[in-house]
């Protein structure tokens, strides 16, 4: 599986003998770099490189270790998750078995090869971009893909008979003195984000921002979990995907966190899944309770992140280990957060 890198140059060059997705072809160029002799820099052959992996239509992964020369810097910069000890770039996710990583993400990528490309290619554009442009492209993405096999697939394995409750009150507001907290309130469904937790927690934001009699926010979650993401059984409930689009547009609480995001604190404990932990993300303050794990699961339904993840989050800790978050679904616990 692993290439040494002229090996990686020579396949990268010939975008059809990895490129055929649809032809059980594994959209994945898994590169060694350890031990790389400086001498591959002879002719430009890693920028070479670099040039064809940012642009490529395949998930770049590569392997480095403390001995790499920092002259390679650009170059590992190009690929889209980096697997090391730690320490040879700031990127590497940190493992003790590379082969066994590596065997982790090309089985998450075969299962779900549309959407491991699209996140791929999502973040190599949007982790830079302004934040409302990284959104909207964030958005983009994941309409494309709610109309992919993976997702619908997945979808139709689903028992889903959605009644929605306009009357539930699944946000609750108590306001002393100048704080307000703000309490996700579906316990018995993990605080799972349905359509009526999204617009009330919309209003609560909105508030926050409008009226300055209010000097800040506390964002918590009632029962044993902050926020299990999205409320599976309301997946694919919009007309359209481009009717889900302009939802997220008109009413995208990334945009208001993001707004708000020096007045908002955010205390997180339990499952903090998808938009339990993108959201979050984007306040300036979030304190986890030592039982507080994170997971981004949305590649596995055919998915990306959707509530915001692949830009908030990437902006906390880079767009290399998003990918590999986003990408291999593990769970992390606090401590490792």
């Amino acid at each position: 599986m692993l290439l040494s890198v002229d090996q990686a140059l020579a396949t990268a060059r010939q975008w059809s003998t990895i490129a055929a997705i649809g032809d059980n072809e594994l959209p994945l160029l898994a590169v060694d770099m350890r031990g790389v002799p400086r001498s591959f820099r002879v002719n430009n052959q890693d920028d070479e490189l670099a040039k064809l992996i940012v642009n490529a239509p395949w998930v770049n992964v590569v392997v480095v270790d403390d001995d790499l020369d920092s002259v390679f810097a650009p170059l590992v910069d190009a690929f889209d998750v980096v697997i090391g000890d730690g320490t040879a770039s700031e990127a590497a996710v940190d493992v003790t078995n590379a082969d066994s990583c590596l065997q982790e993400l090309a089985g998450a990528i075969a299962a779900s090869p549309l959407a491991s490309v699209a996140l791929a290619q999502l973040l190599r554009v949007s982790h830079d971009l302004p934040i409302g442009q990284a959104l909207h492209a964030e958005s983009l993405t994941y309409a494309m893909l709610q109309t992919s096999e993976r997702f619908q697939m997945w979808l139709a394995g689903r028992d889903n008979n959605t009644q929605f409750d306009p009357e539930e009150q699944a946000v609750t507001l108590d306001l002393a003195g100048s704080l307000l907290t703000i309490t996700l309130q579906r316990p018995a469904r993990r605080n799972a984000l349905n359509v009526a937790m999204r617009d009330q927690l919309c209003q609560a934001l909105e508030l926050v921002d409008l009226d300055r009699s209010i000097d800040g926010a506390l964002l918590v979650g009632a029962g044993s979990n902050f926020c299990a993401g999205g409320d599976l059984d309301e997946f694919g409930s919009t007309p359209s995907p481009a009717a889900g689009h302009h939802v997220r547009m008109v009413r995208s609480l990334p945009t208001l966190m993001h707004r708000v995001a020096n007045r908002v604190r955010v205390h997180v404990h339990g499952a903090c899944v998808g938009a339990g932990i993108e959201l979050p993300a984007f306040a300036n303050s979030i304190i986890a309770h030592p039982d507080a794990t994170f997971r981004l699961p949305e590649i596995a339904f055919g998915l990306v992140p959707g509530a915001g993840g692949t830009v908030s989050v990437t902006r906390r800790c880079g767009r290399h280990r998003t990918a590999w978050l986003a990408l291999t679904g593990t769970t992390i616990d606090a401590e490792h957060a």
